[in-house]
């Protein structure tokens, strides 16, 4: 599995070993051990999760408080999506800005992010299927959302695909709204539960 840290911290592509014959294909989509090297720390799955969304459909920008947020692991199991990390976290170097992948049934990429960053992505044919991991399981009166057009964000969203948001992700505020309400994770809130669980992680928990 090739692994490719993102140019925000806190971020990974884990593209798979295929291998294909005459019956199909067959690939080891999530290896704990290739994410515990990369993150420094277990992924601990609390909750499995899987969407089936028509082109277009834009889900997020989303993130939970910090502790304990939520990590995720995504793959795209049928379709395509282009997803956008979004760092939300206050006072890192790479605060409002993201970066973007391509995961579809072709490269069958794996994304992670850590907790406190922001997650969103739209579908670009129809009946994409994504499916993801949680290291926590959802806290409704935790979670929260960035709007995914905000302009001060510039996602790359595809101009040839009329966007469709839930009701909730419309009304959701923009970045400097969102910070200016308290909103927003911190940076070293975000770093100092990182390294707890590096340090859960070298006692053997």
């Amino acid at each position: 599995m090739e692994v490719h840290e993102l140019a925000i911290a806190g971020a990974w592509v884990f593209t798979p070993r295929q291998h294909t014959d005459g019956r199909g294909t067959f690939l080891e989509w999530f290896r704990s051990e290739s994410v515990t090297k990369a993150i420094g720390h277990s992924f601990d799955l609390a909750q499995a999760n899987h969407s089936v969304s028509r082109r277009g459909t834009l889900r997020g920008v989303h993130y939970a408080d910090i502790p304990p947020s939520q990590a995720k692991y995504v793959t795209c199991v049928h379709g395509r999506v282009l997803d956008c990390v979004v760092d939300i976290r206050v006072g890192s170097p790479t605060y409002g800005t993201h970066a973007a992948v391509v995961l579809d049934d072709v490269d069958r990429r794996g994304l992670y992010l850590a907790e406190g960053l922001g997650h969103a992505f739209m579908a670009l044919t129809d009946d994409t299927a994504i499916s993801y991991l949680c290291s926590t399981t959802y806290n409704p009166s935790r979670e929260h959302g960035i709007d995914p057009l905000d302009p001060d964000l510039a996602l790359p969203w595809p101009l040839d695909v009329p966007p469709l948001l839930s009701e909730k992700d419309a009304q959701a505020p923009a970045l400097k709204a969102a910070e200016a309400a308290g909103l927003l994770p911190s940076y070293p809130d975000c770093l100092a539960f990182y390294a707890s669980l590096r340090s859960q992680h070298g006692r053997g928990q």
